[in-house]
């Protein structure tokens, strides 16, 4: 007994310090999170069936897409929606390979579907607009050439507008292709596409569909998302001044239209799964940057400590942005604990109970995002089988955590631009930069050496 009051009273403050602020600041959120998955799954209201399909312009940017083109194309091509009502835009922004070959291929192939292919080497978001000016129907629908229908995403993703009038933009819900990822080789690389899975299973399942039930989604999936044609057009379009410009065209439908966003949770979109530990690091860094210029530009004026409680953007900006220094800081802190006479078995049970805790989160992702997938049987299945990923994902979101931070970071020394470095390179620039900046210690250190040298012979 008195051991563990002079334990508990000589670590109070570190208890304080150390532990209560992520719990404060990320675990206790979480599980609110939860609860408001779990009311917004049971609560749902069943949506009346199309009693016609109308007509949709399906808008697909090409940029060297030879290897994927055709799998997309035929994604569309095998949709349960009514082929005569899908007006497909292939617009191509410059590419080098045999991307046109390949839709010549699926013109033969798939000759009942409605295909047009555009030119226009003048960047993504150029590229974008000028399909959007000669779209037609009623609902304009985007995808990345990289990437997979599920037969139904089409079909739900109309029948959601159709049902919900007031919904004038909807994101789909992004996964990675469960099939790729069971034909990865190599066993860590294959361990770390399933954790990339989970991430992307809660980041829409979870994430965004929480956000939607406040209106809050941040950003569209620039990989499959959808507008009613007459708001889209109300916009500015696609901005060319951003890295993310499916976060700015979100905003302008929110801000400036006042208009409500959503999620489709049940209209998927499979994507390839990340290549590497570098593409991972210029994607997360990519979308930290663009997420900060898109902010920068609609909230010039705001004021943080007014708008905390109102504007989620603001809370996003001060938890994503302000509070990741003081993050940084306490990961570095907490290593320092122990030259200051803190016990080493009191530091490791506390990043013991902080990543228990983080298990407890990522557990109860998992059996909201099961309840979400239920219409899916065998992607439900899938996921439910990797359970155990459950015990490491807090080590990966730990990763693009620091990703992200380089974003943050990179954003404020340079310019935006779709071109970054990758994690190879940034180790090489940091050890060059180390390098110069301790020139004098190695300068110092070799002229010892000949010193000594010099005094033996």
């Amino acid at each position: 007994m008195t051991f563990l009051s002079d334990f508990f009273s000589s670590s109070i403050i570190f208890w304080m310090a150390w532990v209560i602020i992520p719990v404060v600041m990320e675990i206790i959120p979480a599980m609110m999170d939860f609860v408001v998955l779990l009311k917004r799954r049971i609560s749902r209201r069943k949506q009346k069936e199309l009693n016609f399909m109308p007509e949709i312009s399906l808008i697909i940017p090409v940029y060297n897409s030879a290897d994927s083109l055709e799998r997309c194309i035929e994604s569309v091509y095998r949709s349960e929606y009514d082929m005569e009502k899908i007006y497909v835009m292939l617009v191509d922004n410059g590419s080098r390979d045999n991307s046109y070959e390949i839709y010549c291929q699926c013109r033969e192939k798939f000759p009942e579907l409605a295909m047009v292919w555009e030119t226009s080497a003048q960047g993504k978001s150029k590229a974008l607009n000028k399909a959007l000016y000669n779209s037609s129907g009623k609902y304009i629908i985007h995808i990345d050439s990289d990437g997979i229908l599920h037969p139904q995403a089409l079909k739900n993703m109309v029948t959601l507008f159709e049902n919900e009038l007031d919904v004038h933009c909807v994101t789909g819900t992004i996964m990675t292709n469960p099939q790729m990822i069971e034909e990865t080789r190599g066993f860590f690389k294959r361990q770390f596409r399933k954790a990339e899975f989970f991430e992307y299973c809660q980041a829409f399942l979870a994430g965004r569909n929480f956000q939607s039930e406040f209106n809050s989604i941040f950003t569209l999936s620039g990989a499959f998302s959808a507008f009613r044609k007459s708001s889209i057009l109300k916009t500015q379009l696609y901005n060319t001044e951003t890295v993310c410009e499916d976060t700015h065209v979100t905003f302008q439908i929110r801000e400036n239209l006042k208009n409500k966003i959503m999620i489709c949770d049940d209209a998927i979109f499979f994507v390839d799964p990340i290549e590497d530990l570098d593409r991972l690091y210029i994607q997360r860094q990519r979308w930290q940057r663009g997420e900060m210029e898109v902010i920068h530009m609609f909230n010039k004026d705001m004021k943080a400590v007014k708008g905390f409680a109102s504007n989620f953007v603001i809370r996003l900006l001060m938890y994503d942005h302000t509070f990741a220094f003081p993050r940084m800081i306490w990961y570095f802190a907490l290593i320092c604990l122990t030259m200051f006479n803190y016990p080493m078995r009191l530091v490791l049970m506390s990043l013991g109970i902080i990543y228990g805790l983080y298990v407890v989160d990522s557990f109860l992702f998992y059996i909201s995002i099961s309840l979400f997938l239920s219409k899916y049987k065998d992607l439900q299945r899938y996921y439910m089988s990797k359970w155990y990923h459950i015990l490491f994902q807090p080590l990966f979101n730990f990763v693009t955590f620091w990703f992200r931070f380089a974003g943050i970071i990179n954003s404020v020394k340079g310019e935006q631009s779709w071109k970054a470095r990758t994690f190879k390179e940034e180790k090489q620039a940091f050890f060059k930069i180390l390098k110069k900046d301790f020139s004098w210690f190695f300068i110092g250190l070799e002229k010892l050496r000949k010193a000594v040298n010099v005094s033996e012979e």
